[in-house]
């Protein structure tokens, strides 16, 4: 989930724990402590839940970002859906996939129920085709498209394989796949949101018929939508409508209202993707609509199956798939609100870190904070503030803390802490020694991971709160080039460290099989003449054209990319060309002249830059659908303060075609 943080509030600031045991949980209130957690920021409210983005600390030092679920007031007092929530939630534990949003803790506070889970920073699909609109970015890139649905295939299939420790299937079913719940991160992953949640849904609406809790009406299977039993095969149709619409742009079901929206699904012929849109792939058509068999018995029997057949098709098409590239889509599409986001969540902790000295550590973990209860032990009770020592003046002093604002306030606590802690007959312990490391590439822009792990930064970047003796392993990678590892130990004596790393051009392999072999044949990648139909050099994650001609035959062009040690194979068949009508025997055979018409996608890797077709200006990257005739056009990527860069496109009629110029660092 995505935190963008407010402003710091106005009026004190203020634990979970209140008169009586209520919360206040308002977003004045924030942050605030909810037992072993600090609740930063309100994320959302639902039908029976509030979202909070929330710290968790503990012993040396440990911090982990999460986003806590607390349950309304409404549904923590129906017992039998709190029951069902819990098993839920407890089977939702059990879904280690890294295309699933893990489940971390479940329990209460003061009696108010909640759930724990992993903290993803990214954007739902919702909001990515709102920010694309905003961004006058036309169409969803089908490379990325695809490698969304096959995220979600992969969760999926994992999810409904799920098995208890007898082997029992345990057949979880998530009935509300839809764009809300589907994430894309900043990294270029993709999380399923909201598992188990939503079969609680389902057993509420069967067995209580109160109606709170649905899926989305325009994502349901027909059996969904005629309230018959459901299976597997329910999620497999909401993943081809999300297919469908990612690919296409257009909303497959919507209607009027709900009711008329519900009669398109159970009642209506379903339009084929290629009626949508000129020059849609047959093969891709083919899966989309299987998906969405009315009869479930025709669909897709197994979300594996599907993904299957959607990797084989990107296969088959050489679609530039690349978690990497999608990553660079989302923080471009969102650039803005992550530097916004990343200078919020900084001075949200500021005021974390005060709430977590206020309370002091725990005296039977050593943890700093409340403490949470189980499920099995609900009543747990924070203890107030002003009960502690010196509760009364610390209180006071975070009332002027927030009234002066995050950066001020902070520095003034820190200092009148430090003074009144040198006053005090026990010295508090010396805080443990944390270190910083500045991280920096050439070129700049690569991905930064710490013992395997991403981090979300990109170079430059100083990562900070290290700790002191503990060997850090620093991969970089970024497309087109090898990726780079050092490892790093910080010590107390030095605990400020940097690196630098030049990165190196990474190389892929081609091969090229030209069926007939005739004399003549000429092979050229880039427009330079290839001496052999094997190349082991060719730079990795840049576009490349190869063009394969023989005299009498039609000549061929192929656009493809790779990554870093990928091998490109081309299986050419010559096709001889047609001779000109009305001459004799003996006169030169000429190319046949290409009818119809095609599109045209242009991006650029590194930046943007002003494109022309033809000598025509189309406006700054990306451009999309740009309407041509069948055949070669020459197009231009002209940087800000850059030099100009040529490509020679070709176009298919009733096709798309997608050229990426790579610009340089």
């Amino acid at each position: 989930m995505a935190a963008q943080l407010p402003p710091p509030a106005s009026g004190a600031l203020q634990t979970a724990s209140g008169a009586g045991g209520a919360h206040d949980l308002s977003i004045d209130g924030l942050p605030c402590r909810f037992g072993k957690y600090t609740l930063i920021r309100k994320l959302a409210t639902g039908g029976m839940a509030e979202l909070f983005l929330a710290i968790q600390k503990s012993v040396a030092g440990f911090e982990k970002l999460i986003v806590i679920k607390r349950i309304l007031p409404t549904l923590n007092q129906d017992r039998a859906f709190i029951e069902m929530l819990l098993h839920e939630a407890r089977i939702a534990a059990t879904l280690s996939h890294p295309n699933i949003v893990q489940t971390f803790d479940v329990g209460s506070v003061d009696g108010t129920y909640f759930i724990a889970m992993e903290h993803v920073h990214g954007e739902d699909l919702r909001s990515v085709v709102r920010q694309m609109k905003k961004k006058s970015v036309v169409e969803f890139p089908l490379e990325h498209a695809l490698s969304i649905v096959l995220g979600m295939c992969s969760g999926l299939a994992y999810a409904h394989e799920k098995r208890d420790l007898d082997g029992t299937p345990l057949n979880i079913v998530h009935r509300d796949i839809s764009p809300q719940n589907v994430v894309v991160t900043f990294t270029g992953d993709v999380k399923i949101v909201d598992f188990g949640i939503a079969k609680s849904d389902s057993q509420l609406h069967e067995h209580t018929k109160s109606g709170k809790l649905k899926g989305k009406i325009p994502y349901m299977s027909p059996e969904q939508a005629r309230g018959e039993q459901i299976d597997w095969r329910s999620d497999i149709f909401a993943a081809g409508v999300m297919l469908f619409e990612l690919t296409t742009g257009k909303r497959l079901f919507k209607a009027a209202s709900e009711f008329e929206t519900l009669k398109l699904i159970c009642e209506r012929d379903y339009p084929l993707p290629s009626q949508v849109q000129l020059g849609y792939p047959r093969e891709l058509e083919a899966v989309v609509m299987r998906a969405l068999a009315k009869d479930r018995a025709q669909r897709w029997q197994s979300a594996r199956e599907m993904q299957g057949a959607i990797e084989e098709f990107v296969r088959r098409e050489r679609l530039p798939v690349s978690t990497i590239a999608l990553s660079q889509f989302m923080q471009g599409l969102f650039e803005d609100k992550l530097a916004s986001q990343k200078e919020a969540l900084l001075q949200g902790k500021q005021l974390a870190d005060i709430i977590a000295l206020e309370h002091g550590p725990d005296s039977k973990t050593g943890i700093t904070g409340g403490s949470t209860s189980s499920a099995a032990s609900p009543h747990t009770v924070s203890e107030p503030a002003s009960s502690r020592r010196g509760g009364g003046w610390i209180v006071a002093a975070l009332g002027i803390v927030a009234a002066l604002g995050v950066g001020l306030g902070a520095r003034w606590w820190m200092k009148h802490r430090a003074a009144a802690r040198a006053e005090e007959p026990a010295a508090a312990e010396a805080p443990e020694v944390r270190g910083a490391l500045a991280i920096a590439s050439e070129p700049p822009g690569a991905a930064i991971a710490v013992n395997g792990q991403p981090t979300g930064e990109v170079t430059p970047a100083t990562l900070t709160k290290l700790a002191m003796g503990t060997a850090y392993s620093i991969t970089l990678t970024r497309d087109g080039f090898v990726d780079a590892t050092q490892t790093v130990t910080l010590t107390e004596q030095d605990p400020s460290s940097a690196i630098s790393v030049t990165l190196h051009r990474g190389t892929m392999s081609l091969d090229v099989a030209v069926n007939p072999s005739v004399p003549g044949v000429a092979l050229s990648l880039d427009r330079h003449p290839l001496a052999s139909a094997a190349v082991d050099d060719v730079p990795a994650g840049e576009p490349h054209q190869l063009v394969v001609s023989a005299p009498g035959y039609v000549p061929q062009t192929f656009s493809f990319t790779g990554a870093t040690g990928d091998r490109k194979h081309f299986d050419v068949t010559l096709a001889k060309a047609e001779a000109p009508r009305g001459r004799g025997r003996g006169a030169a055979a000429a190319a046949p002249v290409p009818r119809g018409t095609g599109k045209l996608n242009v991006s650029a890797h590194g930046g943007w830059c002003n494109v022309t077709i033809d000598g025509s200006q189309r406006g700054p990257t990306p451009i999309a659908g740009v309407e041509l005739s069948a055949g070669p056009h020459a197009v231009t990527c002209t940087p800000e303060g850059g030099r100009t860069m040529t490509a020679t496109v070709r176009i298919e009629a009733d096709n798309t075609a997608r050229y990426a110029f790579t610009l340089p660092p």
